[in-house]
Formats: C-alpha cells, structure tokens, sequence
C-alpha cells in the first residue's frame, strides 16, 4: 500500500465513482442527447384550458359575452354570458326558417347567466333573441362555412303537420362528421372531432359518443366520451377491452358496453360484453359469449371467421325478464343470455347450421308472411314487448346455393312477437321490403322505436358498385355510390324521409335543448375513470443496452413517437412479417413490446373512417404500436430493435 503512487490511489477510490456517475447519466438521457417527450394534453385538458373564457363576470344584457364554439368541437353552438341585478328567467329563441326550425327554451331563474345556444345554421348571421320579464335583446353569431367534405342531405317527403323541430342525429360510417340536421334537411350541429357508433341521450340529458383515439383496429376505440351539444366532455370512460358498435345505459347509471377481450390470450373479436360503474370506472360485470355459444362453428354467415364468429354489434337491457338483447352479425342471430348468470335463454333466427344440442333455444314461425332475419343490426325490445330490430337480409340464406343476389334483395326494420315458454315467433310488422334494392344496405343501420306505432326505420349502408347494388360494406373498397335512406313512420304512413349521399351508421331523434338544460352550462373539468389496461410484455431482461446501429439506418422506418397522457403511440414503416418490438429502458431493466407487422383485419368493417386503403402487394407497411401507461412509472428510455438490431431512439418518456 505503501509504494502506490497517488495516481493509483485517486483511480481505487474515484473509479468506481465515475463508473456509476457514467451509468447513472445513460439511464437519465444526459450522456446520448435524449430528451423528454412532452405530452399531448387530451381533449379534457384542452377543454379545460378554453373555459376559462367562460364567465358572465363584467357583462351585461346589453352587452353580453358570446362565444361561439366555446370548446372548439361544436362549430354550431355558443355560450351567452351576461349577469343580472335581479332574479330573472331569460329565454332564447335560434331564429330557423321558419316555426317548425326555429328553436326555444326557458332556464331556470338566476342572477347569473351562462346560456347554451344549439342549432346555429353554418355560414350565417344567426339572429338570437333573449328575453326576459318584458326585455327583450337580439344578437347575431356570425358561423363559419362547413369543411368542404361535408355532405349534403335530400328531403324526399315531409309531412310537416305530424313533425315538430326535433332534430336528427347521424353518425358516419364512412368519411364524415356526427351531425344534426332539421326538418328542412339543413345542419344544425356537428362535431369537429372524430366519433362514431351509437350517440343516444342518457339520463341527465348528455350523449355518449366515442372516443376519437384507437385501442386497436381497424376500429376498435379507447372507450366513450360523455358530452354535451356543446362538446364539452363531461366524463372521459376507459376500457382495457375498448367500446365498438353499441352501449346500454342501466337505472343506476351503469354501462352495458359492446367490448373485447384484449388480453394477449383472446384471439377472438365481438363476443365480449361488461358493465361498467360510471363513477368508478370498475368493470362490474363480463358477458363471455364463447362461454354459451358454440364460437368454433361456422352457422353458415357468409361473413363468418375464427376471429369474428359473432359479431356483436347491439346491446339491450330487458328489465322485464332481466335480460339482454345481443345481435350477432355473423351468426345471422340475436342471442338472449340472463343478466345475472349470462346463461343463454334464446336464440332468434334461422337454425340451419346450428349444432344439434343448440335447437331447443330457436323459436318455431307461426302465422303467415314470416321472414327470418340476416345479418341484423340494432335490436331492442319494445314496450309492448316485441323485438325490433334492423333486418339487413344479406343473402336471405344459409345456404350458399339458395343465396339472393344484391340487385334483387332488400333491407327492412320488422318486429317479432315472441313467445319465449312455447318458442313461438310471429311477424308482426315491417317495413323496406316493398322499397327493393333500393332500400337494400347490406351492412349497418338502425331502427327506432319513438311512440306507438311510431318509428325510424334507417338504412344506412346502401352501396353501388358500377351501378348495381353491392353486398360489401364501402369499407372494403370498389363502391361508387353510397347512400344513406332514413325513413320516420307513423301509423304505418311515411312522414319524414331524409337521403345522404354516403353511409352512416345510426339515426336518433332527438331535441336540440332538454330539461337538464335548465340550469346553463355547467363548467368543471371532465371526469376520467376506467383504465386501458396494461399493454402485454413480450419479454423483460436485465442489463445493459449495447450493440447500438448508426441512426443513419433507421430513417427508412419512418418512426415517430407521441406520448398521451395515458399511453404512449409509437407508429414506423417496416418490412411485411419483419420481426419489430419497441423497448422501454429504466435502469437495467428491458421492457419489450412486440409490434404486429402485418395486413389489416377488414374482418369486421362496420366503419372505414378510421382505415386508409392498403395495397395487399406492398412489402413496406405501416402499423401503430400502443403501449399503456397502467403498470409503467417513472422515465423510460425508448429504443427499438428491429430483426434484433437495436436503434437508440434518443427519446425519454415519462408515466
């Protein structure tokens, strides 16, 4: 020890020091350059930002503050704020063309006023009336002109002495927006960002549409946003399996929700329903349809597959029999199981192909005229307790030699009347099959049920290919037309029937302004419960990085990164098949996410807003990894090994 110099000495005792400083520094991005990502806020965060605009502080009738799309979703809507010195109660009137599309309400009385005003026209010097005790204050809301994408709607028939100023929601299915259009076919609302599926009303007076981010495709989403006219989101839901085609609101809130079941073991689509508690996010309830249905049978649906066998594509809670309605697309049945068990109680339709042990569940036809059912959509239960759903009659067989050809079939919203003790069904109305081929959507739709005798019957998905009717959705490619017919009925007399030149999935209803409306806006930051889930890890190893490749070799993969507050999107381009997994690095601890390098599913495609036409010849293809935040904390440094060769993407993330 004695004849050491002090040079060795500074190297034992300061070595070790610096070894440490040099991983420690790797780990936290200072040595190779990384950098933090920032995160891309959410559209509750962004909304939450832009309400801060809103108040009535400083502002009077006479000179009220207006906003015109308060939360940049809703171009077609505003806020007026104003205060007053005594307790009154103002109403505003959207001036329409004319009293059947002019639009009215009354809020509640308040000295503080923050008043929603729906139904502008676009392009237009709205004129708005308040008024109050005597007072009265017309302002104009100057909009602006609709995205030049935007189609125009065709008034076929309009019995304007049985319709009132209702409007009437539509959400694509193709290219296009979630809107509203009245009774003279012109847009009164839209929403600017993506949503699809189902958008009813719930209970306390918001819709719930889709979120507008994937969870996997081709059109499989995060789960539901619940909104307002104005587009504020209210609640944000969030689910591992994500949300497709349908929901259900129960009394207590609760969400019956059209799911999957991503959990790296499934290797099905469409067959998977929960219930999820709104105030806690809490998944209650599973609904596993391969637990009660024969899920590796082919009943004889020409769309049928081992992944999409069912296709779920409409959830219906029956209180009367505590109960629900499920209506699989592929299996040409709407299948009912117990709410509390999810045994199988019935099955509705054609029993050809069924297994044996499945016939005692199938109902026998009585009466005259009957038609089964094929490749139905939106199935309910009517209050007088027949089922109503949308029959789009694809093929009108299972039997591939008998099969009816496009140009010679039809699409119809019929009812059936059950008898679930003695299995009998009976027709008991339709409507469509006297429209033809040209009523004929062989994918999509809706019915309504709006009073007795009172319904929408909408056939959303009419597809032409060199002029003839097709049986392929628009999503697989080659239309050359599509139409969307809806059609309002009363008393069995056609009084409203409103044409688009596109495909949209659903219709509803509804009025502009309802009695949850009374208090104003309510502001506060949107609720977010539910969870994504955690994304599956291929692989975890322990050590260091090394055998880094130039970054000049990874520019042909065209990666980019996003970080959303609740995952991370990594999108790149690589070669069909090749063997891709993002790494997530946190001190000597390898994270490895594999990346599916191959063709999209177009399996199931109900939607094609989502999905860009891919050649099937093409080598190169571009794919979206999404990795969730659930289970993951701290900073990770982002790397990605390609044929096991590993490229340093001098990226930091945070969860």
């Amino acid at each position: 020890m004695k004849n050491r110099s002090k040079i060795d000495i500074f190297w034992i005792i300061f070595l070790p020091l610096i070894t440490i400083l040099i991983i420690v520094a790797s780990f936290t991005g200072i040595i190779d350059g990384k950098s933090l990502m920032e995160t891309e806020p959410s559209l509750a965060s962004q909304q939450a930002v832009l309400e801060k605009n809103i108040t009535a502080d400083g502002y009077t009738i006479s000179n009220p503050n207006i906003i015109l799309d308060p939360y940049n979703n809703s171009p077609l809507t505003a806020i007026i704020a104003f205060k007053t010195e005594e307790l009154v109660r103002p109403t505003v009137k959207i001036a329409g063309k004319d009293d059947k599309t002019s639009l009215e309400f009354t809020f509640d009385i308040s000295k503080e006023h923050i008043l929603p005003i729906y139904g502008l026209y676009p392009d237009t010097a709205n004129s708005v009336t308040i008024s109050y005790d005597g007072f009265e204050k017309t302002v104009t809301i100057v909009t602006a002109p609709l995205p030049e994408n935007f189609v125009s709607a065709e008034i076929k028939i309009a019995d304007r002495d049985q319709l009132d100023n209702q409007l009437y929601f539509f959400t694509p299915s193709s290219n296009g927006y979630t809107c509203a259009f009245d009774i003279n076919g012109d847009v009164r609302w839209y929403l600017k960002n993506k949503a699809i599926w189902d958008n009813a009303r719930l209970q306390n007076g918001h819709m719930i549409v889709s979120t507008e981010r994937l969870q996997n495709t081709p059109y499989y989403l995060t789960g539901l946003y619940e909104i307002d006219m104005l587009g504020k989101i209210h609640a944000e839901y969030s689910l591992p399996g994500g949300y497709h085609h349908d929901y259900y609101e129960m009394e207590n809130g609760n969400l019956l929700i059209a799911s999957d079941n991503f959990d790296g073991v499934n290797d099905t689509v469409e067959d998977y329903v929960v219930e999820m508690n709104r105030m806690t996010g809490a998944i209650e309830k599973k609904f596993n349809l391969k637990d009660v249905l024969p899920a590796s049978v082919n009943t004889g649906n020409e769309n049928w597959s081992s992944d999409d066998w069912f296709h779920n594509n409409a959830v219906w809670y029956d209180k009367e029999t505590n109960s629900i309605l499920l209506s699989g697309r592929h299996a040409d049945a709407i299948v009912n199981i117990d709410y509390e068990t999810g045994n199988l109680r019935w099955i509705l339709g054609d029993p050809t192909g069924w297994p044996e042990e499945y016939k005692s569940y199938f109902f026998t036809p009585v009466g005259d005229n009957f038609e089964w059912q094929w490749s139905q959509h939106a199935v309910m239960k009517t209050p007088e307790g027949n089922i109503f759903l949308f029959d789009n009659g694809n093929n009108k067989s299972k039997i591939e030699s008998e099969y009816v050809p496009a140009e010679r079939s039809y699409s119809r919203g019929v009812m059936y009347k059950i008898d679930e003790y003695e299995k009998k069904i009976e027709q008991v109305w339709e409507y469509g099959k006297e429209r033809g081929a040209e009523f004929y959507s062989p994918y999509i739709s809706d019915v309504d049920y709006l009073d007795a005798g009172h319904y929408i019957v909408h056939s959303g998905g009419i597809v032409y290919k060199d002029g003839k009717n097709s049986n392929q959705p628009a999503g697989f490619g080659g239309a050359d037309k599509l139409v969307s017919d809806t059609v309002e009925l009363k008393d069995d007399r056609v009084i409203f029937e409103i044409v688009l030149p596109t495909n949209t999935y659903r219709v509803e209803k509804l009025p502009a302004y309802t009695k949850e409306d009374l208090h104003g806006v309510s502001l506060g930051g949107a609720m977010r419960v539910g969870s994504l889930g955690k994304t599956e890890i291929a692989e975890t190893k322990y050590g260091l990085m090394h055998g880094i490749e130039p970054d000049d070799k990874l520019n042909e993969h065209n990666v980019s990164i996003i970080k959303q507050e609740d995952r991370l999107v990594f999108n790149g381009t690589f070669k069909r098949s090749s063997n891709v997994r993002v790494v997530l690095v946190k001190g000597f601890e390898q994270k490895y996410y594999k990346m599916r390098i191959t063709d999209k599913v177009h399996a199931a495609l109900c939607v094609a807003v989502f999905e860009e036409e891919e050649n099937a010849d093409a080598d190169d293809i571009t794919v979206t990894r999404f990795i969730n935040s659930e289970g993951l904390d701290g900073k990770y440094d982002v790397y990605l090994e390609v044929y096991d060769k590993i490229y340093n993407l001098h990226q930091q993330v945070s969860f």
